[in-house]
């Protein structure tokens, strides 16, 4: 059949869950048999969201082909296990620069460069992935960032028209919005979803779909209300309701139809409801899971999205080690010498988080001295990583002032230092060690029976430092193994101390390949470890 395409748009406020309406949306579609991708489209006009403050975007997703994206990309590759790529995050810059290289190039043949057309036509010629022949798929669905009516997005709104008119039924549009509830009038109002369709309307599209996002339920009375007023089939007006769990969401979906309804305004035989067995059975262990286990998350983004993957995999691992994870954030920058047991009081088990710059640095290294000594489970990610480094040289090797050439281009002890190929690098954007490498893996390591016994792994990076070689061999000495190398450029990739229940050091990110229906092994030990600490104790 011709590929489908479903362009998944958002109104009244942002943060309604785009991503996992899309995601959700991609996971059930899958379940019927079909072949899917999912891409997100951000009206910022940063090229990409790597050298964006996490404060502001949230994390910085990682692709295996090396692209910095927006965390939606996560939840994509979460639920559906697809693996994303390059073409599946644009922005307006990379829409922008696209069309001006090539005005420079001479390829417009002097015509007047405009947004129609020019910046429309790239816009849909990426939506239709034209640059990626060969893919045989039955579902392309397109999120776009933001909200109707924002400057940013009215190109892209303009794409999705003429896409809807040139395309006819293989192309459906579906848009969330909001339905809020005001308590003093005990009252929800469908007002600013009408507003929101109506500003659609105005951009020349209309909705096939709704999906109503809301605190609490909507009777079909209010259903009908919204249906009528939005000129959209009643079965095609769904809630999004609030649930326990985000992975809830593709469930709700699929009872309310909102699979079926997007199949029937395609004209594709709806046949049988899938059941969805395996992701089923994980929320039944979610649900049974009684226990819980506490793990600390040091870092210095107080944020829930900033260490959004980590979070995500973290709590998988502990639902299908039958337990609930809870999260405590420990802010880096207020640990200190004499309260760092205080900070780390009540929990079984410590991640060291990523990130970049000096701030937090030497909380991260007092915390991993303490898990160290007080033998306590330890991950640490990428820059985790590199502070476990810091802190075994400075109170194992003796080198008190060892340290990154990253926070100290001075200090005599490199023991972290700047990648060979980084250091001609002056421009910030997309130029670090990104995507996917290989790692060979110690036999008999720890790590190497967590991966079942694989030499050669793949994993994502994003960094420009590494562990310095010259030390390789005092660390082996100590105690501090080498138990991961990179095989083209004989860099570290993994430590772990053996005489220590669990404390490993990734300099790639594990978090980017966990998935609901494969979590990742390192989180999947670290989580059993912790709670077979918690049985002890």
């Amino acid at each position: 059949m011709n590929t489908k395409y479903i362009f998944v748009t958002g109104g009244v406020v942002s943060s309604l869950g785009k991503g996992i309406i899309s995601a959700s949306i991609g996971k059930l579609l899958q379940a019927r048999g079909f072949k899917v991708t999912i891409q997100k489209f951000d009206p910022y006009i940063n090229i990409d969201p790597g050298t964006l403050n996490p404060y502001e975007h949230g994390e910085c997703y990682v692709t295996e082909d090396g692209m910095e994206t927006d965390l939606d990309l996560g939840h994509y590759e979460r639920f559906t296990g697809i693996h994303t790529t390059r073409h599946n995050s644009i922005t307006t810059g990379r829409i922008y620069k696209t069309v001006i290289d090539r005005e420079r190039h001479g390829d417009y043949l002097g015509k007047t460069i405009q947004v129609v057309p020019h910046i429309t036509d790239e816009i849909k010629r990426r939506m239709l992935r034209e640059d990626e022949h060969g893919e045989d798929l039955d579902f392309v669905i397109t999120e776009v960032g933001g909200t109707i009516g924002d400057i940013e997005s009215a190109p892209f709104m303009e794409a999705i028209r003429q896409l809807r008119w040139q395309l006819g039924r293989d192309a459906v549009c579906v848009h969330l919005t909001y339905v809020p509830y005001l308590k003093a009038a005990d009252e929800l109002k469908t007002k600013p979803t009408q507003h929101s369709v109506k500003e659609l309307q105005g951009m020349g599209i209309q909705p096939d779909i709704l999906v109503l996002r809301t605190e609490r339920h909507l009777d079909d009375s209010m259903r009908l209300k919204v249906a009528s007023f939005c000129n959209v089939d009643l079965e095609c007006v769904v809630q999004s309701e609030d649930v326990p769990s985000i992975y809830e969401v593709p469930v709700r979906m699929q009872r309310q139809g909102l699979d079926a309804a997007i199949l029937r305004k395609i004209g594709i035989p709806v046949g049988e409801t899938p059941t969805m067995k395996p992701w089923n059975n994980f929320l039944q262990k979610q649900r049974d899971a009684a226990r819980e286990v506490h793990i600390a998350l040091v870092g210095k983004y107080d944020l829930q999205d900033a260490y959004k993957s980590i979070r995500e995999s973290l709590n998988l691992a502990g639902i299908y080690n039958d337990v609930k994870t809870k999260i405590h954030f420990v802010n880096s920058e207020e640990i200190a010498e004499e309260n760092v047991a205080e900070k780390l009081s009540g929990v079984t088990g410590v991640v060291i988080c990523p990130g970049f710059g000096q701030r937090g640095i030497e909380g991260k290294i007092i915390a991993t001295e303490y898990t160290r000594t007080h033998d306590i489970p330890t991950f640490g990610i990428c820059l985790g990583m590199q502070m476990m480094v810091i802190e075994f040289a400075r109170n194992v090797l003796g080198y008190k002032d060892a340290n990154s050439a990253e926070m100290n281009p001075d200090t005599p002890h490199n023991v972290i230092d700047m990648m060979e190929e980084q250091k001609s690098i002056t421009e910030m954007g997309g130029t670090m060690r990104l995507g996917a490498y290989e790692c060979e893996l110690v036999p008999g390591s720890r790590t190497f029976e967590l991966y079942g016994g694989e030499t050669v792994i793949k994993e994502r990076h994003r960094h420009r430092y590494e562990f310095n070689n010259k030390y390789k061999e005092e660390y082996e000495t100590k105690g501090m193994k080498c138990v991961g190398i990179n095989p083209a450029a004989d860099l570290v990739e993994i430590v772990e101390i053996p005489a220590l229940k669990w404390y490993i050091g990734t300099q790639f990110h594990p978090e980017y390949s966990s998935t609901v229906l494969r979590p990742h092994p390192l989180f999947m030990d670290f989580i059993k470890t912790c709670v077979n600490g918690t049985a002890e104790a």
